[in-house]
């Protein structure tokens, strides 16, 4: 195996970990971390692509997105908008240490930034 093989899967199993956390935590985006996981994957080994789309928790967040080829508008800011509420909440209610809610904001900014700018808009719902 290349290294460079070897960096993408570990940067692709290092956004799949946020990505399920994300599933768990409020406000952490899941969706954007697991299409980086995917496309990782998809460049350096076809094995852990077939495994993380076909896994039950986190494969069809992956397939709708790739039925839809993208997010409506109406969904992304539903989906931006929930996640920043749940962030501001949780940064408000339930952090208290300054580090672990520029950590949780910084992880919502690459959020915001990969759904409105990365992600692809589309016309259709399926």
């Amino acid at each position: 195996m290349s290294f460079l093989k070897s960096i993408l899967i570990l940067l692709g199993t290092l956004s799949l970990c946020i990505g399920v956390i994300g599933i768990i935590v409020p406000g952490l985006p899941t969706t954007p971390f697991l299409l980086l996981a995917a496309g990782l994957y998809i460049k350096s080994s076809d094995n852990l692509y077939a495994r993380l789309i076909s896994n039950r928790l986190v494969g069809s967040y992956i397939l709708k997105f790739n039925q839809r080829k993208g997010m409506t508008i109406k969904s992304k800011i539903y989906a931006i908008t929930t996640m920043w509420l749940m962030i501001t909440l949780s940064c408000i209610f339930f952090i208290e240490t300054f580090a672990v809610i520029l950590v949780v904001s910084a992880f919502g900014i690459v959020g915001t930034i990969v759904m409105g700018f990365v992600v692809p808009t589309v016309n259709n719902t399926l």
